[in-house]
């Protein structure tokens, strides 16, 4: 029966096409993203690790603490004293203090250098031989004043800036210019990330960074029979409880934790959408497989005759399903190396820069992607086999055309019918249930989906009878043909179309929710932004320094400014105190900065020292104009606020407390300004953002937002992110592509005697081409139809357990792109159709009909 099995395979080569093409597709992806997160996974690990070489002890502070009454307590760093004890030490053999902040470099236009969340700047520690070991300088040398500075080499190459130019570099106030000095390599993560690292001298990055003389880090290393073991315990007490003391190997096994844990996130996220490719295979594998044991029923009823028994028959058809799924999980496993190695190549053109390392294929990922590869077409094959298997040799001989029973198409639609009830009240009962009901939908959403995929054989009959009508009218008899084909076998019509539909579902979703969340954060922009610019850190989400304030209140055509300063405070007493997140703003200015829709009291009692609060929050607290607020601030001062007003909630703009910042700077040392509001006179222009760039000192860190600059971002984020979600979902639509492809060249296949028959009594060669064409769109859209309306119920069901927690948000249909879906899936239709139409035109008439 084995070797039945491979004659049977190498006799239906070309029909088995289409399934090893979907299963290496899907192989391809799983083995790919492995490959590829191990790869990029290791090699960062790897480079963690080199920077670790030769230190034997690390020691990294904790920074100051708060004592009880809300001051800092406890030193910024490691002091120089403490790095003078540990240098003492008999086993040391260098101590190299470090340094670390955020710093932003221009280029020569001005413009920031890198991404903004990865800027840093560090200090330059020359050891004995005058060298620093984490970094190899490709020109120049490191910065031995407080006016010099040395570049990685990639940001000096987009800055275009080469050895002795003057470089502008800023922190989260004015920029200065330095001298670049030298020009080095680096293996540190965040240059490799897209961002720029600038080294200083020493005191320069205390000064910037934490205070003259103290440290973030102590890099030791040890003389030769010293074990690092041995230097951690010395070292302990000299650091004591304000720094964490560890060796360089624990230190660097931590952070390749940390990196695995970071890898796994993408992992899982690219993972995902290859088993939702594998399942939409599934669907091709199960139909190529039921067509071919229908197409050889005579031949498997007579293998039954001639003593076969009903397990070997079943097993000889899974017997080529397994040949079928080792040879397409092996050219699955090649492409997905290959693919690792595209991806690999398609981030660093991207600016992210991955270390160099081997590429790593473990044994682990071929064991998956070949493990995988022949379960799902064992399991897909398996239905087809079992139903061949039950089928009596007599019944099989009398006939290659055996219809599914009145009962068990009863009992399929029964099934689909009970389990997709169960879904769809699981998705309302998850939208019924607010923010805890997503794990609701989701189990909701899959049922739906399986429960609706069962009974597509008995949805298909009236979708394509609606539609019937139309084709006859527009396209004649090829019309009229083609819907009548396309209903002729409802199970295969309806496998055919699950896979679009599936694909359709999770499309739709996304572009439902996406561009919902768009809609809703463009509205609250549009109605709570009255600024002309919004001016900020950018990326690196920083806070800015206070001289920003007076700076913008002085630039040329500026009429008011408000900072929107981030804080925290406690409200109520003792153990039932809550900590609240808080906005300070300028009382005078803000209400010509944004619009608050005041419900009740003055918006102007802020600037007496009272407190307004989110309609809400007071609701949720019991708060109204006149109530007392007891408050405790971060530096622990108690203080009774009265409520002056309340206000339609601002989420995603301000806190739900809101107070003159001048308090909060009070209570702060070190006021944390997010954002400032500015509003120009004559609205927003070039020359009015000249006019900002000029007075901050042309801070290349510093953005200068307008209205619609953050509608473009947001909208520019979500469309990103959906771009991306389509990109991932390409492969289960190709591998839908493939399906349909499948089911009308072994349609062709089948009706080859009905086709010749028709070309017999007049119909030419294009109509049959049209009817092939006609058929394989209306296949199409029928998924399509349902994929898009389940889709846009699931969006609606998701979006109504983040509503609350989203202002403005209102479900939002976008037509266009369903217009669009719809239109592609017809497109498909008409592209799979190509080659079978081609072939079934091209058949010969006289041929065809004799042919059985």
């Amino acid at each position: 029966m084995f070797r039945t099995a491979l004659r049977n395979v190498l006799a239906h080569k070309a029909r088995l096409l289409m399934t090893v093409l979907a299963v290496v597709l899907g192989v391809a992806f799983v083995s790919g993203t492995l490959v590829f997160t191990d790869t990029v996974g290791k090699a960062m690990s790897n480079q963690s690790a080199k920077s670790f070489d030769g230190v034997a002890v690390s020691v990294t502070s904790y920074g100051p603490g708060r004592a009880e009454d809300g001051t800092k307590e406890g030193e910024p760093g490691i002091s120089q004293k403490s790095l003078d004890k540990v240098k003492a030490l008999a086993g040391v053999d260098a101590v190299s203090g470090r340094v670390h902040g955020f710093a932003a470099v221009g280029d020569q236009d001005g413009k920031l250098i890198g991404n903004g969340w990865s800027n840093t700047g560090a200090n330059f520690v020359p050891l004995k031989d005058g060298k620093d070991p984490r970094y190899a300088f490709a020109e120049g040398n490191g910065p031995a004043r407080a006016d010099e500075i040395a570049l990685d080499k990639e940001t000096a190459k987009r800055g275009r800036y080469k050895v002795g130019d003057k470089v502008r570099v800023a922190d989260n106030g004015p920029a200065k210019e330095y001298t670049l000095t030298g020009v080095f390599t680096t293996e540190d993560g965040a240059v490799n990330a897209g961002g720029s690292l600038v080294l200083f001298d020493t005191p320069t990055a205390q000064q910037l960074y934490l205070q003259p003389g103290y440290y973030d880090e102590l890099a030791v290393s040890a003389k030769a029979g010293v074990s690092a073991d041995q230097l951690l315990t010395e070292i302990k007490p000299i650091v004591g409880k304000d720094a964490k003391a560890q060796t360089g190997a624990a230190l660097a096994a931590e952070q390749a934790k940390d990196i695995e844990a970071g890898m796994n996130s993408m992992n899982q996220m690219l993972l995902t959408f290859a088993l939702i490719s594998l399942f939409v295979g599934i669907f091709l594998i199960y139909n190529t497989f039921t067509m071919l044991v229908a197409q050889r029923t005579k031949e498997l009823a007579l293998l039954r005759a001639v003593g076969a028994n009903r397990g070997q028959v079943k097993r000889s058809v899974l017997a080529e399903a397994l040949v079928v799924g080792v040879i397409s999980s092996a050219i699955g496993l090649i492409a997905g190396v290959g693919l690792a190695i595209g991806m690999r190549s398609a981030m660093n053109a991207f600016d992210v820069k991955i270390p160099a390392g081997p590429l790593v294929v473990a044994p682990a990922t071929i064991a998956a992607a070949i493990g995988i590869g022949i379960v799902v077409t064992m399991l897909a094959a398996w239905l087809p086999a079992r139903r061949t298997a039950k089928i009596s040799p007599v019944a099989a001989m009398g006939s290659a055309h055996l219809p599914a029973t009145a009962k068990s198409l009863v009992l399929r639609n029964s099934i689909g019918g009970a389990v997709t009830l169960l879904g769809l009240l699981g998705i309302l009962g998850g939208a019924m249930t607010g923010k805890e009901g997503k794990m609701l939908i989701g189990a909701g959403a899959f049922l739906t989906m399986i429960g609706i995929i069962i009974l597509l054989p008995a949805l298909s009959r009236p979708v394509i009878a609606a539609v019937r009508p139309l084709l006859e009218k527009a396209f004649g008899v090829a019309g009229k043909l083609a819907a009548q084909n396309a209903v002729r076998n409802p199970r295969r019509t309806a496998v055919t179309a699950a896979s679009l539909a599936i694909g359709l579902t999770l499309v739709t979703a996304l572009s439902v929710l996406g561009i919902t969340m768009g809609k809703a954060i463009d509205r609250m922009t549009t109605d709570n932004l009255k600024a002309d610019y919004n001016v900020s850190m950018g990326e690196s989400f920083g806070s800015m320094d206070p001289s920003v304030l007076p700076a913008l209140e002085k630039a040329p055509g500026v009429t008011a400014v408000s900072p929107q300063m981030a804080g925290n405070i406690r409200t109520g007493d003792g153990d039932s105190a809550d900590y609240q997140s808080v906005s300070g703003v300028n009382p005078a200015t803000i209400g010509q900065l944004l619009n608050f829709d005041v419900v009740s009291g003055q918006l102007t009692s802020l600037a007496k020292g009272e407190v307004a609060v989110a309609e809400k929050t007071a609701k949720e607290n019991k708060l109204s104009v006149g109530s007392t607020l007891k408050t405790t601030f971060d530096d622990n001062k108690k203080a009774d606020l009265k409520v002056g007003a309340i206000y339609k909630d601002m989420e995603g703009m301000l806190s739900p407390y809101v107070i003159d910042y001048k308090i909060l700077t009070q209570h702060s040392e070190e006021p944390y300004i997010r954002e400032v509001f500015v509003k120009m006179d004559g609205g927003a222009s070039e020359k009015g953002e000249k006019a900002l760039v000029d007075a901050l000192g042309k801070n290349p860190a510093i953005t200068f937002a307008t209205q619609q600059d953050i509608r473009n971002q947001m909208g520019g984020m979500i469309n990103t992110a959906l771009n991306i979600m389509y990109g991932l979902l390409a492969m289960a639509l190709i591998i839908s592509v493939l399906g349909v492809v499948n089911t009308l060249a072994m349609s062709v296949y089948e009706r080859t005697q009905e086709i010749g028959m028709l070309r017999a009594i007049g119909l030419d060669r294009g109509r049959v081409k049209n009817m092939i064409r006609l058929e394989a769109i209306v296949i199409s859209l029928f998924g399509a139809v349902i994929g898009v309306a389940l889709g846009t119920f699931i969006a609606w069901a998701v979006g109504e357990t983040i509503k609350g927690s989203i202002p403005n948000y209102a479900l939002v249909i976008p037509f266009d792109r369903i217009a669009i879906f719809m239109l592609l899936a017809g497109v498909v239709g008409a592209l799979a159709a190509m080659w079978p139409a081609r072939s079934a035109a091209r058949l010969n008439m006289l041929t065809a009909i004799k042919t059985e």
